[in-house]
């Protein structure tokens, strides 16, 4: 018990030297009292709060086929990074599609079903108020669909017919599948996605 006593009063000596800095000329330290508690923890104990680091926080990487922004249905911006790391299922789609408008109820259901995957539909290959029209008419509106009619998601996620999904994991990899595909189906390649 004396060692340890030693031992704090030493640290809270050299803290205090070193903490205070030069003292101004005619000051004196005031004298440490051996009765006195210690302001040091012994070494076993843990520092009760974490240290704050200046180091950045570790963001999920990017990869190569989400680097693309868009336009929804709504008209509001999209940018693809803000899927990186999510698990994600793509659904191309054009509004006059007999494939497509079969498949909406079973992608209709399979995202409010699994509400940890990211559900967007590609409209392409017809005028925005086409694409509109399908998710109204499909009743798909709560999943987020974009306006590409020009098809550069169609080509960044190298998709060349509708009706398409595109299965992509958290770390960016993928998996095709042309549809339709039925309820079951679905089910099956999100369960999979989901490493189920």
């Amino acid at each position: 018990m004396i060692t340890v006593r030693a031992a704090a009063v030493l640290i809270a000596g050299t803290l205090l030297v070193t903490a205070c800095g030069t003292m101004a000329p005619g000051e004196a330290a005031a004298p440490m009292r051996d009765d006195a508690p210690s302001a040091a923890a012994p070494a076993s104990t843990p520092p009760s709060t974490p240290a704050v680091s200046d180091a950045p926080v570790a963001t999920a990487a990017v990869p190569s086929a989400l680097d693309f922004s868009a336009t929804t249905l709504k008209g509001q911006r999209f940018d693809g990074a803000s899927l990186a790391g999510k698990p994600v299922v793509f659904w191309f789609w054009a509004p006059w599609c007999p494939k497509c408008r079969s498949e909406a109820p079973a992608v209709k259901a399979a995202a409010a079903d699994y509400d940890q995957v990211a559900f967007v539909g590609v409209a392409g290959l017809d005028t925005e108020a086409a694409m509109r029209e399908f998710v109204q008419g499909t009743g798909t509106g709560e999943v987020t669909h974009l306006a590409d009619a020009k098809g550069a998601v169609w080509t960044k996620l190298g998709v060349s017919e509708q009706s398409t999904f595109v299965f992509m994991k958290p770390d960016g990899s993928t998996t095709k599948a042309t549809g339709p595909l039925s309820q079951g189906d679905l089910d099956g390649h999100v369960q999979r996605l989901l490493g189920r």
